[in-house]
């Protein structure tokens, strides 16, 4: 299983910066199956997912999690070229999103799509940390334009379009849902934000990943980690599930960057 949040690169001008985003996993053999087995018969008393191996579980909690018409995804990402690894957003089938993406001890941005519009605001240290190979006077300009104000493009800019794909969860999931689970086996039981989980263990190639399932109600994927050798572990959580989404359009000065000043 392989699945990458993808965080597109940053590219800076004094009156746009576009950044966009994406959204991260698989083991064979003797010992897979008897470890499974094994762990099967421990708790087939009270096992939801008894007579299911781990490919299974991982199949249904993929498949029940594309069929949600909204949840929240929020963690660390293997970082890109961007540099942006972090997010925090609440996304929907409608392509409706609100939330936050940024790179770790470096800045953010928040992000809102509703209606026609794209909604975003930076603050200083991302854009900083963007325009590092820009010129110094279209660095200082851009921040001075948008650091901590709101701009917008329409959804049917160039930026625009982009951004509604990332906000569309039925393409988020499609990645899910094309992944290799063959190797997903049984490991143990978890409990992620209070809510008890079976874990799931695999590999693909020399990169590691777990998968957390939910035990009550809807089998949903909670948690996804991965790690890749010589690299830090990236959690990426799942929640709110089917609740509503509150993304309304921020108050106050707005900068149109479909109509940039000249």
């Amino acid at each position: 299983m392989r699945h990458h949040l993808c965080l597109r690169a940053v590219t800076l001008t004094a009156v746009c910066l576009a950044a966009a985003l994406t959204a991260c996993g698989a083991e064979s053999g003797e010992a897979r199956a008897g470890s499974e087995a094994l762990a099967e018969a421990k708790d087939k008393q009270t096992d939801t997912f008894s007579g299911l191996s781990g490919a299974e579980i991982a199949d249904k909690a993929i498949s029940t999690t594309a069929g949600a018409y909204s949840l929240r995804m929020k963690g660390t990402t293997p970082e890109t070229a961007s540099g942006l690894n972090t997010l925090d957003m609440v996304v929907t089938t409608a392509g409706t999103c609100a939330g936050t993406v940024g790179k770790s001890h470096t800045g953010s941005m928040q992000l809102i799509i509703t209606d026609d519009t794209v909604y975003r605001k930076y603050d200083e240290g991302l854009l900083r940390a963007a325009g590092t190979k820009e010129r110094a006077s279209d660095v200082e300009a851009a921040v001075d334009l948008l650091a901590g104000h709101w701009a917008k493009t329409s959804r049917m800019s160039e930026e625009g379009r982009y951004y509604v794909k990332f906000c569309d969860l039925d393409l988020q999931m499609s990645a899910y849902e094309d992944a290799d689970t063959s190797t997903a086996r049984r490991d143990g039981r978890a409990v992620v934000d209070g809510t008890p989980a079976i874990k799931l263990s695999g590999a693909d190639g020399k990169d590691k990943f777990t998968l957390y399932v939910a035990r009550e109600g809807k089998p949903y994927l909670l948690k996804v980690v991965q790690e890749s050798v010589g690299g830090k572990p990236e959690a990426l959580t799942f929640s709110d599930f089917d609740e509503p989404v509150k993304a309304k359009p921020p108050t106050g000065e707005i900068i149109n960057l479909d109509r940039p000043p000249h």
